[in-house]
């Protein structure tokens, strides 16, 4: 038995004429898509996104569980720890945007093409009836219409005894710009999602970097990752108030070219980022790397600093300088900022002495000399090439939500037996 080719090829076409494109315009799903996706959108806001594992740990223990069942491991086993690269929520992204697309081209382009077909003249008296105003009047003409409606900005088009006139035609393209420009919106979320980078590094002053700490990147990311350039830290530096509490810090950065040539300098602050190549460096923590000391009549040494742990209860740093060349003993070191004092305790523990930056003290039988505190500058460093494409969606969302509000409507006129005049008219309101 021979098959008909034409209906095996006809199959597809009824099922997405009259399944799966009824089933995508729905307005219902199109808001159930909607709501789930602000609702994981809030889940990604909340939840400290492309931290390490032993953050989630830390913080979502196993005992007790939050909410009695949220824990580290179920939280990274559904990738809540960077949800907007995740494979679920790039799928409801690309289902609302077809179901935006189906709306469009069921919905939002049938209306405006029968709305093109309505440019058409009436001719006679009984298509008048289906509109929602009309009348028919002894008295008056055309040429009586014609200038009310100019008055009221009408675009006026008249063709023998026939006349057809509308206004505020944007109001009936407004809805299509919208959807546009969600699925504009969408696009450039995609794209960054798979495309950009988010990575930290804690550089101290006078170092040179290249990005490699990197946190969470999509699939596609490596093209926007830096590969021929770096960056220097010339300095870093915190401002206080009277008070001691931190007012402002601030990065001064050298982006290097290859050979190590300067191409670009910016100091940086709190919502001040350097961006370079699509790349933008925002100033996000600090620490101390280092104090810098002598010891009786040597050279300055350089010694790192770590963190210390608090609970909690604020941040110190601290280190151990040896005071004998075979490093028998010596004495501690804490810091709490880079306003330069630090607390110095002995061997035993015992605190000993206060000291600021430039001063000395005797301990352990020495002379312990301070001359400087090195800071570090906690950078997150950015990569989303959808941001312009999603900066664009939000331009014409927005024209189109006041294209909308353009309220359209048209007006048909007849004169016909005489001097008996037909008008009729469809105001539609905005929506």
């Amino acid at each position: 038995m021979l098959l008909n080719l034409s209906t095996v090829l006809n199959i597809p076409q009824k099922f997405l004429r009259r399944e799966l494109l009824p089933l995508l315009a729905n307005l219902r799903l199109a808001i159930g898509l909607l709501l789930a996706i602000a609702l994981l959108s809030i889940s990604g806001t909340v939840i400290e996104q492309g931290q390490a594992a032993a953050f989630y740990e830390a913080n979502y223990p196993e005992h007790p569980a939050l909410f009695g069942f949220l824990t580290w491991k179920v939280l990274l086993l559904l990738g809540l720890d960077h949800v907007y690269r995740t494979w679920w929520f790039l799928s409801l992204l690309i289902l609302f945007g077809s179901s935006l697309t189906a709306c469009t081209f069921t919905r939002q382009m049938i209306a405006l093409r029968w709305f093109s077909r309505t440019w058409n003249f009436y001719t006679q008296p009984r298509q008048f009836r289906k509109l929602a105003l009309s009348a028919e009047l002894t008295t008056g003409s055309l040429a009586d219409l014609v200038p009310l409606l100019r008055q009221r900005r009408y675009r006026i088009f008249q063709e023998g005894s026939s006349l057809y006139a509308h206004k505020g035609l944007v109001g009936r393209i407004g809805p299509i710009v919208v959807h546009a420009s969600m699925l504009i919106i969408l696009v450039g979320a995609i794209w960054g999602a798979m495309t950009g980078f988010v990575a930290q590094e804690m550089i101290p002053s006078g170092d040179t970097f290249q990005v490699k700490n990197i946190v969470d990147a999509g699939p596609w990311s490596q093209a926007q990752m830096p590969q021929d350039w770096s960056v220097k830290v010339n300095r870093f530096w915190i401002d206080y108030t009277p008070d001691g509490v931190i007012d402002q810090f601030y990065s001064d950065l050298s982006v290097l070219d290859p050979q190590g040539q300067e191409v670009d300098r910016q100091t940086i602050h709190v919502n001040q980022p350097l961006k370079y190549q699509g790349v933008t460096f925002y100033q996000a923590d600090w620490a101390i790397a280092a104090v810098q000391v002598k010891i009786n009549n040597s050279p300055i040494l350089q010694i790192p600093m770590a963190s210390l742990p608090t609970e909690g209860r604020g941040r110190l740093w601290g280190t151990w300088v040896p005071t004998k060349p075979d490093m028998s003993t010596g004495v501690s070191l804490i810091a709490r900022d880079l306003q330069g004092m630090l607390l110095v305790y002995d061997s035993t523990g015992k605190l000993v002495s206060t000291v600021r930056k430039g001063m000395s003290t005797d301990v352990e039988g020495v002379t312990l000399a301070i001359a400087d505190l090195v800071g570090s500058t906690g950078l997150q460093i950015k990569a989303d090439p959808g941001v312009p494409i999603v900066y664009l969606g939000f331009g014409l969302l927005m024209l189109g939500v006041i294209m909308s509000y353009i309220s359209h409507s048209q007006v048909w006129a007849l004169k016909h037996e005489g001097f008996r005049l037909c008008r009729g008219g469809a105001p539609t309101a905005p929506r």
